[in-house]
């Protein structure tokens, strides 16, 4: 049996301000923004590379479950200095780069909170 993780619900209060921050900020591809109608609207994104998207609306999910409490999603990257460089170019408060062995991480968060690692993964030499 196979699964593939292909879609991360994410709570948010402000979808503009979420599409904008991902699209414009973070660099992730609209692939869909669709209003199927009884006041719902679909936004997903899906990072560069990724096969896994997120998605975020009106009228979706659980209601009970808060914006911004969505914590530490990883984003792998090859270079974690170069994606920070990039995302703080483009206006996203990342933290400095952490080194842990052969793994480094830097981290940001959306307007409501919900958090991100980016995620370098050294290679191991003999």
């Amino acid at each position: 049996m196979q699964m593939k993780l292909e879609l991360v619900p994410l709570p948010v209060t402000d979808v503009e301000r979420s599409l904008a921050f991902y699209r414009d900020q973070v660099g992730f591809t609209l692939d869909h923004d669709i209003e199927p109608g009884n006041g719902m609207r679909i936004i997903q994104l899906t990072p560069p590379g990724s096969a896994c998207s997120i998605v975020f609306g009106v009228g979706l999910g659980d209601p009970s479950v808060a914006a911004g409490s969505v914590r530490g999603v990883h984003l792998v990257v090859d270079d974690v200095a170069a994606a920070r460089s990039d995302l703080t170019d483009r206006g996203v408060q990342v933290s400095d780069v952490q080194a842990m062995g052969r793994v480094k991480y830097a981290y940001f968060a959306d307007p409501d909170g919900n958090s991100w690692a980016l995620q370098e993964i050294g290679v191991r030499t003999p």
